[in-house]
């Protein structure tokens, strides 16, 4: 095979983006040959924008048209754990859009199927896993400089959404459209980075709020609290409602504290462990030597850069080389189920007004969710919180 050849399934908003990266031959070896949607506007849009792509309606007849190689599944939520079922069983590699799906026992079915399947690629659309300071980030902890994280906090209320952005489309803002508010559909980007970069928690604790000065049925206002096995604690904060909005991430640990904020990444490195500083020390009030101040910074052109070729970009021509030689994935699909969990369990958490322990109960994240869906149904619209 010298090019793979995609069929991409869902061509709305992000799925149409997808589609312009193939036309303008951004993803080098691979080619777009098959669409799907059921919008007719959308067909009318494919068949004007992308000559030459044969256009479906339904995705099994994708699949099975010997047309694709490879599908990105880019429809809502709760269909992406179903279709990945469907492509990995006709031996079609698949890319999945963020989240992997909107309940974790979906995901874990969908896992599954792929280790059945040894000779696919599976893969998640985790664009930011992309981002130089992430990347940076990860390095760090992994090399051990920063020693033992002790506690890791997140704001990221910078995605300010009026009430017209709800009202644009009938699904948005809905448990049965979209199967959450802001947890499902801005954070599954940084809840992956929060467990790429620090792990996975063994206890949340979420508030979750709903419609907050917004006519809509899901959260637009979060904060969570984590406990880990090492004794670590976490903090995640989130709003859809904020102007002018933060994006911060700290991690502090034994050894130093990162921050990332403002494209900016600052690591201040001990001279000495904490926990060791500690042992010896004998002054009443000291502060511990600082070895080494790292500043790495997004420049003007950087931000041009990436805002060009794009993260999503990265992400496609990286699962390309995966299937042609054999690269390793920046965002293996089953590592999907992980942010998904902690969604999955600040909800949860926040329905019961009870800790979660993680693994979290499935079966009742389900049945709480459904419990929402039928309220929907006969309610429409919650009344606003203010």
């Amino acid at each position: 095979m010298e090019k793979v050849r995609y069929g991409i399934i869902g061509i709305g908003k992000m799925g149409s983006l997808h589609c312009l990266r193939f036309k303008y031959k951004l993803i080098k070896n691979g080619t777009l040959t098959a669409v799907c949607d059921i919008s007719p506007e959308r067909r009318q849009w494919a068949e004007k924008n992308l000559p030459g792509v044969t256009f479906f309606e339904d995705y099994k007849e994708l699949m099975e048209s010997g047309l694709v190689d490879a599908v990105l599944i880019a429809t809502p939520h709760y269909l992406h754990p179903e279709m990945g079922k469907a492509a990995l069983a006709r031996g079609l590699h698949t890319l999945i859009e963020k989240p992997a799906g909107v309940f974790t026992s979906a995901v874990r079915e969908l896992n599954e199927a792929a280790k059945e399947k040894k000779g696919l690629v599976y893969g998640i659309m985790y664009n930011q896993r992309t981002n130089k300071l992430y990347r940076l980030a990860k390095t760090l902890i992994e090399s051990g400089r920063l020693g033992e994280i002790k506690r890791i906090n997140w704001i990221i209320t910078d995605w300010y959404r009026p009430q017209a952005y709800y009202d644009q489309g009938g699904w948005r803002g809905t448990w049965v459209g979209e199967g959450g508010g802001a947890l499902i559909n801005q954070c599954p980007h940084q809840l992956d980075l929060f467990q790429w970069l620090g792990g996975m928690p063994s206890k949340v604790i979420g508030y979750a709020k709903v419609g907050v000065k917004r006519n809509i049925n899901v959260e637009n206002d979060v904060t969570a609290y984590f406990e880990y096995p090492n004794g670590a604690t976490g903090v995640f904060i989130t709003s859809t409602h904020d102007f002018p909005g933060t994006n911060r991430l700290e991690i502090d640990a034994d050894k130093g504290k990162l921050v990332i904020e403002n494209n900016k990444l600052t690591f201040t490195e001990l001279e000495v462990g904490e926990t060791q500083f500690n042992a010896t020390n004998t002054k009443f009030m000291p502060k511990i030597p600082v070895k080494k101040k790292l500043v790495k910074r997004i420049t003007k052109l950087g931000e041009l850069s990436q805002f060009v070729t794009s993260q999503h970009t990265a992400i496609l021509r990286n699962f390309t080389d995966a299937i042609l030689y054999g690269k390793p994935l920046i965002a293996p699909g089953e590592e999907g189920i992980n942010g998904l969990t902690i969604s999955n369990a600040i909800h949860l958490s926040s329905w019961t007004g009870q800790p979660v322990t993680l693994p979290i109960d499935e079966k009742l994240f389900e049945e709480e969710l459904a419990k929402r869906i039928e309220e929907e149904k006969e309610f429409n619209k919650k009344k606003v919180q203010l």
